[in-house]
């Protein structure tokens, strides 16, 4: 056992006597270590109730015959942090979970691993932790929280809120309607309940195989939770007898599954930023283009919050995630059903268990909402290296769209000029110099996504960025341009007036301006000063990738 490095033979003495010091007896060193990463927060709401998992997890693999030690990563919301500065750190964030995740099992040589993430950065980040480290781990997040209800029964959620702001800013919405969904939206712990990224990305845990079933659905506050928890350890110890490790569940078949059912269920475009930093992390080779290759085959068959009125309670009474799964698995040759997952079981065994209870809302492929997937990739000359959008969530209308780019250097600025009423239909807003080095920190847009929205522009305006999007972004709204304003790209060289089209179905994003024009503006364009010069943000924007590469680190600085 790795723990053998730290408890074995006599030069271990003063190790020992540590131990001992936090409670463990002669019998405990036979035992397997296990660090359990909690992601426990008293400002997050999703995370909130992690104390007491992390007490349950704790309690369950001393049942099981483990040690347990548990240890805290950071976790920042998202929300709370939304629309000011202190979105800057958001996806950053992810780099320190990683790095923490890390620390932690090498410098104490663990055996295994138990993660409770919940979030939106914290769970990829120990995901990239833990491929770091390959060793036995299990994934047991803290699960999704139940949808508000209204006085009239209509269901909400938070970004019922944001988009009441828009309808507030065209005069649309009362103050009133804002208080009651303000204090309806999120009634408790878990986190947020549509197919936003922290569901997104707790969906895929359990596709890939690292997770138990119902990790990406059952609801945070229903008892089952418990048990799920409770039988998770109990996994957790099997692997370790088996010695299976994370890179063994991980694999480049078991991550093709996860894809498929991303677009199959138009998962958060951050999956994307994601799934690729996690393949490098991994050793797997996963590109942009790859995406397109998987959504050309995979049809949308559920629509979850910001794409309909539905929520993850309901694809948890509905059969769950691998009720998803089941009806892409009807499609021979997406799904590799041999693929290994924490359980002991196959994913095809898994999901042969499962039933669809509700094919109105998991929809058989014959009845799809489109042949095609929920995500997709856009290139051209506007996006090289690649640019992202959520195609579930765009209107049936605005899969084809031509407009004049009304040009903005910063989200402040856009915001400001869209609750102001500037942007009229026809618009092609363009946001630029938000993306991974320029942000820095490639910030979500949920503020301006929403309030055009609510202001009824959903159907005749188009929005890009080579900033990011909260996973409760909808409507027409292209994100992660690559290569980014701040390293040259050609985003940066966009002026107001010019005409940009983009075609969902051909996957192409296209400025109509001439190539030689291009390179008069390419010689005058001149890269702006950091707008971050100390601090973790600072460090961060030197070493940072593009979008198109997950936004990790980079071992040198970037350009």
């Amino acid at each position: 056992m790795n723990s053998d490095e730290i408890k074995r033979g006599i030069q271990r003495a003063p190790h020992r006597s540590l131990l001992r010091a936090c409670g463990l007896t002669d019998a405990d060193f036979d035992k397997p270590f296990v660090g359990v990463a909690n992601s426990f927060s008293q400002i997050v709401p999703g995370h909130i109730h992690l104390r007491e998992v992390g007490k349950l997890v704790c309690d369950a693999i001393k049942d099981a015959g483990g040690v347990p030690f548990e240890f805290n990563t950071i976790a920042l919301d998202d929300g709370i942090a939304m629309g000011h500065s202190g979105m800057l750190y958001s996806l950053p964030s992810r780099e320190l979970i990683a790095d923490c995740v890390e620390t932690m099992v090498n410098g104490h040589k663990f055996d295994a691993l138990f993660c409770i993430p919940n979030c939106d950065k914290i769970t990829p980040g120990m995901l990239m932790g833990a491929a770091r480290v390959n060793i036995p781990t299990i994934f047991a997040s803290g699960g999704p929280m139940y949808c508000g209800h209204t006085s009239s029964g209509r269901s909400a959620d938070l970004i019922s809120v944001f988009e009441a702001l828009g309808r507030y800013s065209s005069g649309t919405a009362d103050i009133k309607e804002i208080d009651e969904l303000e204090r309806i939206s999120c009634p408790g712990a878990g986190c947020c309940s549509g197919m936003f990224t922290a569901n997104s990305m707790n969906s895929l845990t359990e596709a890939i195989g690292l997770a138990l079933p119902g990790n990406g659905s059952i609801p945070a506050l229903d008892p089952a939770r418990k048990e799920f928890w409770r039988q998770s350890a109990f996994a957790l110890m099997e692997l370790i007898r088996q010695n299976r490790r994370f890179l063994d569940i991980l694999t480049p078949q078991s991550m093709h599954n996860a894809l498929c059912l991303d677009v199959a269920m138009g998962g958060s475009t951050n999956t994307i930023l994601h799934t690729i930093a996690l393949s490098r992390e991994a050793g797997i080779a996963i590109d942009m283009k790859q995406i397109n290759a998987v959504s050309e085959k995979t049809p949308t068959l559920c629509k979850v919050s910001p794409a309909s009125s539905r929520h993850m309670e309901e694809v948890c009474a509905a059969g769950g995630i691998l009720a998803i799964m089941k009806e892409i698995d009807r499609k021979p040759g997406l799904i590799y059903r041999d693929c290994v997952t924490v359980s002991g079981k196959t994913i095809g065994e898994q999901i042969d268990a499962t039933v669809n209870k509700d094919r109105s809302l998991i929809r058989p492929i014959e009845n799809a909402h489109s042949p095609r997937g929920g995500l997709v990739v856009l290139f051209g000359n506007l996006a090289p290296d690649g640019a992202v959008v959520k195609t579930a969530a765009v209107a049936e209308s605005m899969r084809k769209f031509t407009g004049k780019a009304v040009v903005f250097e910063s989200q402040e600025e856009a915001c400001e000029a869209i609750s102001l009423k500037k942007i009229k239909p026809g618009d092609f807003i363009v946001i630029r110099y938000e993306g991974p080095k320029g942000g820095p920190g490639m910030q979500e847009m949920l503020a301006p996504t929403s309030n055009v929205m609510g202001q009824g522009l959903g159907e005749s305006v188009a929005l890009i960025t080579d900033g990011r999007f909260s996973g409760g972004t909808r409507g027409a709204c292209i994100g992660h341009v690559s290569p980014e304003a701040a390293q040259g790209g050609t985003i940066a060289l966009v002026q107001n007036g010019d005409m940009i089209s983009y075609d969902l179905d051909a996957e192409t994003i296209t400025l109509e301006v001439s190539e030689d024009e291009l390179i008069k503006r390419k010689k005058n364009w001149q890269a702006p000063a950091p707008k971050v010069k100390s601090g973790w943000l600072a460090r961060y924007a030197r070493f940072v990738t593009s979008g198109s590469n997950g936004a990790v680190l980079s071992l040198e600085e970037t350009r």
